[in-house]
């Protein structure tokens, strides 16, 4: 069942939260300024080709972090001006507290939170309800782009409303249907169309499963994209530099 953790205890455990996460990895933190071993963890994490999504909301990056942020391909940073949850949660567990991801917090401030852990039948439920608050939370985000001169936020868009948009004016913006090949707007957190969307969530939602087609290019993937990795290795470098990943 969950397991009450304080100050120490969650810093150990949203370190190992980081460490062991396999393909989802989601850190939600009002205010972020990072410690040397969590940068570690991080630069670790993105070495293995790993998408980390981090969610902030309360304060602009330092040139230092965003400097450090913005070496990490494979991390999606969003932005969120009404957040004030703390959350940190990977495939299988989840730490919900007090406790921001900034390094003068976890070394000075009280705090405490919970730890749950799905594979636990007693935490199932939880976990899962637990879950559909950090996904509606990321996906009422907006993405933080780094690239640009001046950072800048950029809306983000529910799958439904991707199905609507699909003759985008703008070919850089367009993205592709990892299920079906359709043209849908380029988002790597919404890589499927509405259809497709409802279709991967009725079937389990799994985002290992394997997809069709690369969502940057539109060339079929040989099973090799999925949710979590909806573009081919072989374009990521020029997708980041197109879009800003």
């Amino acid at each position: 069942m969950a397991k009450f953790i304080n100050t120490r205890k969650a810093v150990s455990e949203i370190e190992d939260l980081i460490k062991n996460a396999g393909e989802r990895l989601i850190l939600v933190s009002p205010y972020l300024k990072l410690s040397k071993d969590f940068k570690e963890l991080l630069t670790y994490r993105n070495s293995k080709d790993k998408i980390t999504t981090v969610i902030f909301g309360k304060q602009e990056l330092n040139p230092d972090e965003m400097k450090f942020l913005q070496g990490l391909r494979f991390v999606i940073l969003k932005y969120n001006e009404d957040l004030h949850a703390k959350c940190y949660v990977n495939d299988d567990k989840m730490v919900i507290t007090s406790l921001n991801l900034y390094e003068f917090s976890m070394a000075n401030n009280k705090e405490m939170g919970v730890l749950i852990d799905k594979n636990d039948p007693a935490d199932t439920a939880l976990f899962d309800d637990a879950f559909k608050e950090v996904d509606y939370i990321n996906q009422t985000s907006q993405r933080f782009e780094l690239n640009s001169p001046k950072p800048a936020f950029t809306k983000s868009f529910d799958n439904k409303s991707s199905k609507d948009k699909t003759s985008s004016t703008n070919s850089s913006d367009n993205g592709y249907c990892i299920r079906t090949g359709a043209k849908i707007p380029f988002d790597v957190e919404k890589p499927l169309s509405y259809d497709a969307y409802k279709s991967w969530n009725k079937s389990g939602a799994d985002p290992d499963h394997s997809e069709k087609f690369c969502h940057f290019s539109g060339e079929a993937s040989n099973g090799e994209t999925t949710v979590s990795k909806p573009i081919l290795k072989k374009n990521w470098k020029k997708a980041k530099e197109i879009h800003g990943l």
